[in-house]
């Protein structure tokens, strides 16, 4: 593909070199040894939190916080990766989906059912494409229900939301460090909690559920970062500004030259984009798979991201009647977004969809622009 959906983002080798010159000559590979404790701060910092953990990667992440949340019973929802739900229903969480805004893509409050909330002990919302979650109404929901709240925020790093970091809302959320991702590890996570208790709590599940005499007083896995990974996460930390700059500069470029072709995503006032992903929808699935099937051709990739929506596979929990979540998930689309991708790059995809908008309307009768 002349265009690939996404490109990892890798630093110069010879930073990573010596990286791995120092971890040789240490001989630590893994156990929190220095890149990964370095690391760590690093994010703190950044991110501007104070309970931060890195693991192994984003799915060991969500395991670790449904662990330390004690959860089991949980309302999430069906616009999603497989992640969120497989890692739930892996640790024999009782799950019940509730549909999401048309709008924002993500959880809505106002369709959360009473017996629901009554049935469940924790709410999973994701901050969908780093677009934040209603946190506010869903904080108070979650109080007058005595319900925890674990975001799912693998697409939310550097997302802030009135200035504050993004991750700070929930009792507890999860990132994604995967290579895909705009800041990565190569594979990685991390959870960010809110309370020091949970913190502490964690660190033992991720190391076997062992105390510091090496006897396992919980029960726990192995879900450690390792300093090979925690050094790749060192080196493109010092790129991570201009990244997420390149970023949005792509995403609101894409925004303004599709704007009256496609609808898009609603942002929550008060938020700041990292132009982690570029989702387009489309009027219906037929123009979606017509533009798909000759972008492909034209070398460009694109992805249905996320399709289908999980209460369609009758996988994991009974299915229910979501329109909205199953409408957007049969016409929304991804589209390329990475740093080594050029303002001219969108201008050549983003004509070839527009060309392509107006040849399948017009065949269609309907009208080429919004």
């Amino acid at each position: 593909m002349k265009y690939p959906i996404v490109q990892p983002f890798l630093p110069e080798i010879g930073l990573y070199q010596q990286q791995i010159t120092e971890i040789f000559a240490r001989n630590r590979l893994t156990n929190k040894g220095p890149c990964e404790e370095k690391l760590t701060e690093k994010l703190k910092e950044y991110l501007g939190v104070e309970h931060l953990l890195l693991v192994a990667n984003g799915t060991m992440a969500l395991h670790i916080a449904y662990q330390v949340m004690g959860i089991t019973k949980a309302i999430t929802t069906p616009f999603t990766f497989a992640a969120t739900l497989g890692a739930l229903r892996m640790q024999n969480i009782a799950t019940r989906f509730s549909d999401v805004c048309q709008n924002t893509f993500n959880l809505d409050p106002n369709k959360l059912d009473s017996a629901d909330l009554e049935w469940a002990d924790a709410l999973v919302p994701v901050h969908v494409f780093a677009n934040p979650c209603d946190v506010e109404v869903i904080d108070n929901i979650a109080e007058r229900y005595q319900l925890k709240v674990i975001y799912d925020a693998a697409h939310c790093f550097a997302s802030k939301y009135k200035g504050e970091s993004l991750l700070k809302y929930g009792d507890c959320a999860t990132l994604s460090l995967h290579a895909t991702k705009l800041f990565h590890t190569v594979e990685g996570g991390a959870v960010i909690f809110k309370h020091k208790s949970d913190l502490e709590k964690a660190k033992k599940i991720i190391n076997f559920g062992q105390n510091g005499q090496q006897v396992p007083i919980l029960i726990g896995t192995n879900a450690k970062m390792s300093e090979m990974h925690a050094a790749m996460g060192l080196c493109v930390f010092d790129y991570v500004d201009d990244i997420l700059a390149h970023r949005v500069a792509l995403f609101n470029h894409y925004k303004e030259r599709l704007n009256h072709f496609l609808n898009f995503q609603h942002w929550k006032p008060n938020t700041s984009t990292n132009g982690a992903y570029l989702t387009v929808l489309f009027n219906n699935e037929r123009e979606l798979l017509y533009v798909r099937e000759h972008l492909d051709g034209m070398g460009i990739q694109t992805r249905r991201y996320f399709y289908p929506d999980l209460n369609e596979l009758n996988l994991y929990c009974e299915h229910r009647d979501l329109p909205c979540s199953q409408l957007i998930s049969r016409t929304v689309l991804c589209l390329p977004m990475y740093y080594e991708l050029q303002l001219s790059d969108v201008d050549y995809i983003c004509d070839n969809i527009i060309a392509l908008l107006k040849r399948f309307r017009e065949v269609n009768g309907t009208k080429a622009s919004l």
